[in-house]
């Protein structure tokens, strides 16, 4: 049985950092960016916060909401993995398409908008905003492909609003070991 640990949250609210712990302990590391990403460039196109925006939505509209999620999914299966935390999570569409293949525990990452902006200045990844205005606009892009209900339906979650990487690590890692242990055989 697989286990999957969806991680969801807006821009720069740690998902990424909350993973760190877990990709230590052996789970695989599947980034919904990463995918998106790639299909930006496969499309010919530079992986702007502009460009992967689009692509992100246009997946969505050509494959259906899950779209990424199935991408993910497929890669997925084929390593045979029996634990994955997918990094990335903007919908309940691709918690089902998940829930569908394996069980899976939904845990958002939360933190305030400026906290948020913050740490992706910080960050300084290609597609990431660099003024307000762009930051605001990838919110409601967000928010419009539906990662609000995911945060608001998962099963835990975690601030990062005033904590460091290490405490949110231990965090994490202390919500999934209980959740193994109620699930795993």
């Amino acid at each position: 049985m697989t286990l999957i640990v969806a991680v969801t949250g807006m821009p720069g609210a740690g998902k990424s950092t909350a993973t760190v712990a877990l990709v230590r302990e052996g789970w695989k590391l599947v980034v919904m960016g990463d995918v998106i990403r790639a299909e930006t460039e496969r499309r010919g196109l530079e992986p702007s916060a502009k460009n992967t925006g689009e692509v992100m939505k246009l997946l969505r509209k050509e494959r259906g909401p899950a779209a990424v999620a199935e991408l993910c999914l497929e890669s997925i299966l084929k390593a045979r993995t029996e634990r994955v935390v997918v990094d990335g999570i903007r919908s309940m569409a691709e918690v089902e398409a998940f829930r569908k293949q394996a069980k899976v525990l939904l845990v958002a990452i939360v933190a305030s908008p400026s906290r948020r902006f913050e740490l992706l200045r910080e960050r300084g990844r290609s597609d990431d905003p660099i003024t307000r205005e762009m930051f605001e606009a990838r919110d409601r892009r967000e928010l419009d492909v539906g990662i609000g209900e995911s945060i608001a339906l998962a099963d835990e979650a975690v601030s990062n609003q005033r904590t460091t990487p290490s405490l949110l690590d231990a965090e994490m890692m202390k919500i999934v070991r209980r959740w193994v242990q109620d699930v795993a055989p």
